[in-house]
């Protein structure tokens, strides 16, 4: 970056979600609307191409029919419903919000959480989808799954915004269930697409930088809403239990599967490009499993979720 931002908005210096997640605190006083101006929009969006750096481009290989391709389109298509319907949802925790702060803090959320769903979208006419088929596009991949895990969840976080308390158990839900189960999954892809398809892996990066803050200033809020009054503690935990229950009966085991199965078999058909390279430290992309992916995100997200619990005061 060419100019002095926040860190934690830095395309090369802000931590991975994990860490961020984990060891980051920021508050809405400070990711107010101003701070979202210097340090995003004339920041990290800086010369930023379709969501992406322009230096990460999209191979070849991307554009030809087959697994890998099916298995982007069927993650990019789910990830775009995903960030339409959160982008949706803070309309209320803009509306509900007590105080400007974090009235504001939740509206440049919605912005964010629309451009993510932009960035995907974007990444999939780059691979070759006809604009005028996006969404045609959209619902052959991920029609099922919307109505299968995206739409009970929208159901489940709508009900819960409306209902008692419904600014906090909004945000609660927006933080633990919401970001803090999706992100590490966004994690997993910025490593698994970098060597693969460097556009998308930077589409993820891009988004990571925002949930971070959006995961460290929803803690924050939450933490407050309990210190001002304990007595919320028993409400919210029951809303995080019945949340995590509903996440435990939808079919999200096999949404991941398939994606992986997918990307398995395409990698195997690269397997001279990917070489030796890496997915993490110690492990080479080819060597992993969809098994093993899947069960990586599944850890980050609990580990995740535990850590924002924990800095919330609800551990237990």
């Amino acid at each position: 970056m060419t100019k002095n931002i926040a860190p934690e908005t830095d395309w090369d210096l802000a931590p991975d979600v994990l860490a961020g997640a984990r060891e980051l605190t920021l508050s809405p006083e400070q990711c107010d609307l101003d701070y979202w101006l210097a340090n995003v929009a004339q920041g990290t969006l800086v010369g930023l191409v379709n969501g992406h750096r322009p230096e990460a481009v999209t191979p070849d290989h991307m554009l030809k029919p087959g697994p890998l391709r099916d298995a982007l389109l069927l993650e990019f298509s789910f990830r775009s419903i995903a960030e339409d319907k959160a982008a949706r949802a803070i309309t209320s925790l803009v509306q509900n919000a007590p105080d400007v702060k974090s009235m504001e803090f939740f509206a440049t959320q919605l912005l964010d959480e629309a451009r993510h769903a932009q960035a995907f979208r974007a990444h999939m006419v780059e691979v070759g989808v006809p604009q005028v088929e996006l969404d045609q596009v959209i619902e052959e991949y991920a029609g099922e799954h919307r109505r299968n895990v995206l739409d009970p969840l929208e159901e489940f976080g709508l009900s819960v915004m409306n209902g008692p308390h419904a600014f906090v158990s909004g945000v609660a839900v927006l933080t633990i269930l919401v970001e803090g189960v999706l992100a590490p999954t966004g994690e997993l892809s910025e490593h698994k697409w970098k060597f693969v398809d460097p556009a998308a892996a930077s589409v993820e990066r891009g988004a990571g930088i925002d949930e971070i803050r959006h995961l460290t200033v929803g803690s924050e809020i939450v933490k407050r809403h309990l210190e001002r009054d304990p007595s919320l503690k028993g409400h919210l935990a029951d809303v995080v239990r019945r949340g995590n229950e509903l996440w435990a009966e939808l079919p999200v085991l096999a949404v991941l599967q398939r994606r992986e199965e997918l990307f398995q078999e395409g990698i195997r058909q690269l397997a001279d490009v990917i070489g030796d390279r890496e997915i993490w430290a110690g492990r080479r992309l080819l060597d992993t499993t969809p098994d093993e992916r899947i069960g990586t995100a599944l850890r980050w997200s609990v580990e995740t979720q535990t850590a924002r619990l924990a800095y919330m005061g609800m551990s237990e």
